[in-house]
């Protein structure tokens, strides 16, 4: 999903068949429900050795082709009687794809039926994974999900968070990666809101020489767009836990 703007200056970037959805985040949600990830997220994961479950919905014959390291091989028309497969855990992180975007949709809405709060579908599928230069696996997938939690790596404790909110230090920056339909029904003040969709071309907004504290609602998008700017170089980390903003900036945060 992108907003007007960020569809045009995508355009401009040579990018074509760029779809605008104009509801904004809380109607696409009820809308549709979807959470989609860009390859940075797994391949973040893998890089910095951040357990996350990676689920492969596609034939095995075509899975044992190439497929992301260490991912689970479970074919969508079996993801229904699959859940018992899945970690305790109800906040692991879990990425399922497919050929590409679409195919992965129902499996999205079957998992997240299940109660897991990070589910994202990745953006293209498998062929977006091998097109940006990742490297494709052949050969059997796992046939369990072994998901091991650990501290993840750039999350801000939220004794900390509210600390800043509060007191708004110079050296910190704080961006909101909501919808801006999100973010007009309350913000922290101080704050910056940037939507992670359009973050990869709103960069250069955002300090190069303080720290760059990052929340959305519940962490997901955080997490992508702390992934996002620490790729490029930004000194940032991100709020792990929901929260909620009224209109005034009061703000409430619950640990996921």
């Amino acid at each position: 999903m992108m907003s007007p703007s960020s569809a045009r200056k995508a355009e401009k970037l040579g990018y074509t068949n760029v779809k605008v959805f104009h509801g904004g985040m809380p109607t696409w949600k009820k809308a549709r429900g979807e959470v989609i990830s860009t390859v940075i997220y797994p391949k973040s994961m893998i890089d910095q050795g951040v357990p996350f479950v990676a689920v492969d919905l596609r034939e095995e014959k075509d899975a044992e082709k190439a497929h992301i390291m260490g991912a689970v091989g479970i074919p969508a028309n079996k993801i229904k009687s699959a859940m018992a497969m899945f970690p305790a855990q109800k906040g692991a992180p879990i990425v399922l794809y497919s050929d590409n975007t679409e195919n992965a949709m129902d499996s999205f809405a079957v998992v997240r039926g299940w109660g897991y709060k990070n589910v994202s579908v990745l953006q293209g599928g498998m062929d977006a994974w091998l097109k940006t230069g990742n490297i494709g696996i052949s050969g059997k997938l796992e046939s369990k999900i072994n998901y091991v939690p650990k501290p993840l790596p750039g999350v801000i404790s939220t004794g900390e968070f509210k600390k800043i909110a509060d007191t708004k230090p110079s050296d910190k920056f704080i961006l909101d990666v909501r919808d801006e339909e999100e973010a007009m029904m309350g913000m922290l003040k101080g704050a910056k809101n940037i939507a992670t969709q359009e973050l990869q071309y709103r960069m250069d907004e955002l300090p190069k020489n303080k720290e760059i504290i990052i929340h959305c609602i519940t962490g997901v998008r955080a997490e992508m767009a702390y992934h996002a700017l620490k790729e490029k170089g930004f000194n940032c980390r991100y709020l792990n836990a929901s929260i909620e903003i009224d209109p005034d900036g009061n703000y409430n945060i619950t640990d996921n």
